[in-house]
């Protein structure tokens, strides 16, 4: 049963990880629809355990390879955050969707030297962090 759940309209719905490198929204998430909560659900039955605040980097010389590793571990991230989850705990993803605070790979790119010849050299970070929080059944 999924376990880590993101607010769509005034209710938290269950969702999956989906980071993918050639989508629009790079960082995303699908609703499962296997299970939904309240806030006053989430307020009531669940207490906060913390808020994880994750990021990744990532370098190379293939622009497409360079950023799928930087959502990879991003997503490895996300796994083990949600993993540490007490028995029947959640964890939601806080970040606005859509919004201004939505995680983002951003990109540097340098010329360096190889053999003689230019070559781009591509930088991936995660701005501003994934934000999850982790909440554990109350009682």
């Amino acid at each position: 049963m999924s376990r880590t759940f993101r607010l769509y309209g005034t209710t938290y719905q269950s969702v999956t990880f989906e980071f993918e490198g050639k989508a629009l929204n790079e960082v995303g998430f699908r609703r499962d629809r296997e299970r939904s909560l309240t806030p006053d659900e989430l307020e009531t039955e669940y207490e906060l355990i913390e808020t994880v605040h994750l990021t990744s980097e990532a370098e190379g010389n293939v622009q497409s390879e360079t950023e799928q590793l930087l959502l990879d571990r991003l997503l490895e991230k996300g796994q083990a955050a949600a993993e540490r989850l007490p028995e029947g705990g959640v964890a939601i993803v806080e970040n606005e969707r859509g919004g201004r605070d939505q995680p983002k790979p951003r990109q540097k790119i340098s010329n360096v030297m190889v053999e003689g010849e230019n070559k781009l050299h591509f930088q991936y970070h995660i701005d501003p962090p994934l934000r999850i929080s982790l909440y554990r059944p109350k009682g």
